[in-house]
């Protein structure tokens, strides 16, 4: 009897796969990182206007879920990242399991080293770059985090087996929760996780030099990084699922569902003793949110790749397929300001109290507009 998680020389390549036949690709996989991307370049902004124009019920829990929560707690907004590094985590088994294969580690060492840095190197620009003062230079940020994450998962991926990788994951979420609740803050002891008076926000003040998005500390900073790799491990966990050939598809899903359910059930009892914290990036958080993000991936192949309905999903889709690049688009193109040129003024007014909403549907459908069009036209721009 086939049993999960197969061993990793199992799971890679099959022995049978030529050098030159290409890769099985996933469209499930591009479908959630547009579905995930999607409320980042303009769906969030789309809700919250739906709810101003129709307030109701409905529309105030849809907006509410479309803000970060201030400290301890979850929305679906504060799930957007950490899916992100899961599906980041999910498809690096597939590009770098490709390469091992063809061309040897060396290579696949040097592939992940080169993507990290572009990576960093583009965050560092999105955040402003050099266009400032010294100061204003931020080091960590959402683009470096993925960065790292990309890396250190990476670079685990290609030298540790399954059993491996499952105790650099037990390390990264039980060492961090160790260090947060054992190691004493100065001035406030240990064990204490609000904002500003956990280990976390102190490394941050002490060690993290020049901008810092909140002041004195980063909701992406130095310690919190490194349960954030393990986010990013579980997605590969995930990818060794999907790449396995031995195990049928709807099966595939039972174990992303039922993966799912444990890490919940675990990040929810966990968060008892300690809190589920996106902006320190608590181990409960990364278990609470690789179990939704598990359960939207068994989703999504579900219906795409076992019952084949793919036709609903192609925005997502469009969009999954250059997911940096539309990240990048919508920091250095005002898709609003285009959308105001389009449907502003006289046009907005002629809606009344939907002006508004019109605008934003507007902006949203430009960014799918140009994610269609790169798609459309083949132009898959890859770090």
């Amino acid at each position: 009897m086939q049993t999960f998680p197969p061993r990793r020389d199992q799971t890679l390549v099959p022995a049978s796969l030529p050098p030159d036949q290409p890769v099985k690709r996933f469209f499930s996989i591009d479908a959630l990182r547009g579905f995930d991307m999607f409320w980042i370049v303009g769906g969030e902004e789309f809700i919250s206007k739906l709810n101003a124009t129709f307030p109701n019920g409905v529309t105030n829990l849809l907006a509410v879920q479309m803000t970060h929560t201030v400290w301890a707690g979850l929305t679906f907004y504060d799930l957007i990242f950490p899916l992100f590094v899961f599906v980041v985590g999910v498809v690096l088994v597939f590009s770098l399991s490709r390469i091992i294969q063809e061309k040897g580690k060396a290579v696949a060492v040097r592939r992940v080293l080169v993507r990290a840095v572009l990576l960093y190197l583009l965050g560092i620009l999105y955040y402003g770059g050099f266009s400032g003062t010294i100061g204003n230079i931020r080091l960590l940020g959402v683009l470096q985090r993925i960065a790292l994450c990309y890396l250190f998962a990476g670079l685990i991926f290609i030298f540790f087996r399954r059993r491996g990788m499952v105790v650099a994951l037990v390390v990264l979420l039980v060492g961090y929760w160790v260090m947060m609740t054992l190691i004493p803050v100065p001035g406030v002891g240990a064990g204490n996780y609000a904002e500003r008076m956990n280990l976390a926000n102190y490394v941050d003040r002490v060690y993290l030099p020049l901008f810092k998005w909140d002041g004195d500390h980063d909701p992406e900073g130095i310690l919190s990084t490194l349960p954030a790799i393990g986010t990013c491990l579980l997605g590969a966990f995930a990818g060794l699922l999907l790449k396995n050939e031995t195990v049928r598809g709807q099966k595939k899903v039972f174990w992303l569902c039922g993966a799912g359910i444990a890490a919940l059930l675990l990040g929810y009892l966990w968060g008892l003793q300690f809190p589920i914290i996106k902006k320190i990036w608590t181990s409960t958080y990364v278990l609470v949110a690789g179990g939704y993000s598990s359960l939207l991936l068994a989703f999504f192949y579900q219906v795409i790749e076992v019952w084949k309905w793919k036709k609903w999903a192609m925005p997502f889709i469009w969009i999954g397929s250059n997911a940096v690049v539309l990240y990048l688009a919508y920091n250095f193109i005002n898709f609003n300001g285009i959308a105001q040129r389009l449907v502003g003024g006289p046009v907005k007014r002629l809606f009344g109290h939907g002006g508004n909403l019109l605008v934003a549907t507007v902006t949203v459908g430009l960014s799918i507009l140009l994610a269609y069009f790169l798609y459309r036209k083949k132009l898959f721009i890859r770090l």
